[in-house]
């Protein structure tokens, strides 16, 4: 903790250094200089509060608005440090946030909305429209009512009063990833209640992406109105319009997705296209800003478009890296934009419990009673309607627009974030409590009741990956719809007719939840998938001989990047190993590491490092070996150094003794330069006059100088 506070500090102190230097530029310098300290203040903060609240067992969003709240312009951000009088984040024209810094979290809606659209399936939404449409229609429809009706009630102004629509839009939108931690947890997923909830949520989505674009449309033109300036009929006229345009889009979309995807391919390789799409999904975000509605609209058409298509998952894992950076720093941007000081006075606190708790209801009762007559008893009513109570990032986005458009007054958007919060916060434990309460959810005796998990570990994670994508995979070739939860979740929702199941991927363990009669068919799906695995091993082995590979490895060649420097610590360097075989000396490099504190599990150290030596020897040439693992024994990647004066067999390439070791171990799961870091380091130790001297060094201090220089 105190390391972290003299950080800040030195990094406070140097943004007010770098900031007093800039006095005197031009206007547009110090705009940018101010865009890049406040980016950076804002990265290092988020990551911590949301770092802190998955700690406490609550959402990181949860963090993440909070961190925005506390660090903004009406509260901490306000305070007068050197080098900033007014504060490091300031009130700008009366907008909350800097433009530049607003724009950033434009582009990260547009990225999430864009996510949103890949992660949403189109073939669900078609063939679960009944039960599905009628649940999800009630939770939208129930939402909207009660929230524009109470924002007309309060503010005394019209249903169809912009801010009243903006209010009612705002709680209708359902952040489905909570409530499938949930689910997953109490192993409910393929249960009759989870099933309609994740089957409703694709309704959500999409039902609540239309009511925007209808929104925007008519909020577009009664701007430019007087006060009761449309009648009903022209705002009919232009809501048909806005659907249509939304309509007319969405269908060309999926009508010549795959063709688009083809062209994406064309156009560049798997680090192009997948850019390219995003880009797409700009580009289509502000031609719908040009007709009046919401650039997200746009970005979510883009999505969805491309969800059908061959390289969804793809442009999801390539797209990730930025989803992971700009999304938090949303969330942060749109709690800086709260006025604390009138989100706390008495009548916004009083409007804000009520249309937090009518929002709550409004999803409880709308989602809840179209389900009692779909074959439903109250329990599990209760539970669907429970479980469509998170709100989310759509929400926040959605307040945004209304802020930014002067639409929605300050207090009102702080509001949003009170009922973000505290339904993120609220519905999680109380559907926990209504899933634990004994009973079947439905009126009669139901498939998923009762549910059987299936567990399956793996020797490694990598494995785990293969086995659960080739699973799945093999699924969508039976017709089963696989519905990927989040981007940052491994959960999996598979359906198809009556059948319906789940997969979590946890480290090497994947856990598959089903109804005990469908459970046959799960094992032979997996027991089929296990075999083709098998069978392709076999045919690896056969056509490719690793032993052959590593006879042609001439570590001494390759680069010699010195990235390796950054693990080098000298109490992970000896030069007295004494062992007579290479396991002996690997136990002595693993024995220096966990004398150094740098080891968390000692024994699984040891066996996995021992487990990748005896598939084949790690011995190079030149009397270098490089053992190494990826290991949840380390929690950072750590590098060991040992020397060996008389030399051992290892079974080196070129039969040489090995006298110079270097253990590089990484964390399991961790994306960090393993390889590469291996490959560095035996290109350094290739060479002839650093390998000299490294076995003639006499202590760690002359090989840590050596290697360092």
């Amino acid at each position: 903790m105190k390391r972290i506070v003299l950080f800040f500090g030195f990094l406070l102190a140097t943004t007010a250094l770098v900031f007093a230097s800039a006095e005197g530029e031009s206007e547009l310098t110090v705009q940018m200089t101010s865009l890049v300290l406040e980016l950076g203040v804002v990265i290092f903060a988020v990551r911590a509060g949301g770092i802190l609240a998955t700690k406490i067992k609550m959402p990181s969003v949860i963090g993440e608005l909070l961190t925005g709240v506390i660090i903004g312009p009406y509260a901490l951000g306000a305070f007068p440090i050197p080098g900033f009088p007014q504060g490091l984040f300031q009130v700008y024209e009366g907008f909350a946030v800097s433009p530049v810094l607003y724009a950033f979290a434009t582009v990260a809606s547009i990225i999430l909305l864009f996510t949103s659209g890949l992660e949403t399936d189109i073939d669900m939404f078609l063939s679960y429209s009944v039960v599905g449409g009628l649940v999800g229609l009630g939770g939208v429809v129930g939402s909207y009512v009660l929230g524009a009706g109470i924002g007309a009630l309060f503010m005394h102004q019209s249903f169809f009063a912009p801010s009243s629509m903006f209010l009612g839009i705002m709680s209708t939108a359902t952040s489905v990833g909570i409530t499938a931690r949930i689910l997953s947890d109490k192993k409910k997923m393929d249960s009759p209640e989870g099933v309609t909830i994740l089957a409703a949520a694709v309704f959500d989505d999409v039902i609540g992406i239309v009511l925007l674009a209808i929104v925007m449309g008519v909020v577009a033109v009664m701007t430019g109105h007087q006060a009761g300036g449309l009648s009903a009929w022209g705002i009919g006229s232009i809501a048909i319009k806005a659907f249509g345009l939304w309509l007319g889009f969405t269908a060309l979309g999926l009508i010549f997705g795959k063709h688009l995807g083809e062209g994406l391919k064309k156009i560049g390789g798997e680090s192009h296209y997948p850019i390219l799409a995003l880009g797409l999904a700009l580009i289509l975000a502000g031609f719908f800003e040009m007709q009046g509605l919401a650039m997200i609209i746009g970005a979510y058409i883009v999505g969805v478009s491309l969800s059908k298509t061959d390289i969804v998952y793809l442009i999801m894992d390539k797209t990730k890296p930025l989803y992971d950076f700009f999304v938090p720093v949303f969330f942060a941007v749109m709690g800086m934009m709260v006025d604390v000081r009138q989100l706390m006075s008495p009548s916004v606190l009083i409007f804000g419990g009520i249309y937090t708790l009518l929002a709550i209801l409004a999803k409880v009762l709308g989602a809840g009673l179209p389900a009692m007559f779909l074959g439903f008893n109250v329990r599990g009513a209760l539970r669907i309607g429970l479980g469509m109570v998170p709100r989310g990032e759509v929400a926040l986005i959605i307040s945004g627009i209304g802020l930014a458009a002067g639409v929605l007054e300050p207090s009102f958007f702080g509001v949003s974030i009170l009922m973000t919060m505290v339904t993120s916060i609220v519905a999680p434990p109380l559907l926990s409590i209504a899933l634990s309460k004994g009973g079947q959810g439905t009126v009669k005796e139901a498939k998923g009741n009762e549910t059987e998990s299936i567990e399956i570990v793996l020797p490694t994670r990598e494995l785990a990956e293969l086995v659960s994508s080739t699973f799945l995979r093999e699924l969508e070739r039976e017709g089963f719809f696989v519905q990927h939860m989040s981007i940052r979740d491994e959960i999996s929702h598979i359906r198809k007719s009556d059948i319906s199941f789940s997969l979590v991927t946890n480290e090497n363990m994947l856990r598959i939840e089903t109804d005990p009669v469908d459970a046959p068919l799960v094992k032979s799906v997996l027991h089929e998938v296990m075999v083709q695995l098998d069978s392709n091993f076999e045919k690896l082995k056969e056509h490719f001989d690793p032993e052959q590979l590593r006879q042609e490895l001439h570590v001494q060649k390759g680069r010699k990047d010195v990235a390796f420097r950054k693990i080098l610590d000298m109490n992970c360097i000896t030069t007295e190993l004494k062992g007579t075989s290479k396991y002996e000396v690997i136990e002595e490099l693993v024995s220096l590491l966990d004398r150094a504190g740098k080891v968390v599990d000692k024994e699984m150290l040891l066996r996995d490092i021992i487990d990748r030596e005896e598939r084949m020897s790690t011995g190079m040439e030149h009397g270098i070996a490089l053992p190494h693992a990826r290991t949840s024994g380390v929690k950072v990647q750590t590098l060991a150094i040992g020397i060996h004066k008389r030399g051992i067999d290892f079974q080196t390439i070129d039969g040489s003794p090995v006298h110079l070791l270097a253990m590089i171990l990484t964390p399991a799961g961790e994306e960090a330069p393993h390889m590469q870091v291996l490959a560095s380091l035996g290109a350094v130790l290739g060479d002839e006059k650093t390998r000299n001297m490294l076995k003639n060094a006499s202590n760690s201090q002359e090989v840590y100088e050596i290697l360092v220089k």
